[in-house]
């Protein structure tokens, strides 16, 4: 089981978002605890690759991204809108 630990970016964020998503979020980040690569997450790399981010799906237009810290330990630093992701230092 993978141990998730938030940003204050992310925790503000999260906060922001509408309920249906929060809830959405809440039911992916389960899933993430049993398996970060599980297909239905969609989890992929991100850009520049150096950096070793990665993202998941929360729905078709809202993402996580995150790092692993450590073995079974991972930070989430962002959550939102696909298009916003690099707007924030998630590197």
């Amino acid at each position: 089981m993978t141990d998730i630990y938030t940003t204050t970016t992310f925790d503000e964020l999260f906060l922001k978002l509408p309920k249906k998503i929060r809830i959405k979020a809440d039911d992916k980040t389960k899933l993430f605890r049993e398996n970060p690569f599980n297909p239905v997450l969609r989890t992929e790399k991100l850009h520049p690759k150096g950096h070793d981010v990665w993202s998941f799906r929360v729905d078709v237009h809202y993402r996580i991204a995150f790092k692993f810290t450590g073995k079974d330990l991972v930070e989430f630093r962002f959550i939102g809108h696909h298009n916003q992701i690099y707007d924030y230092n998630i590197f």
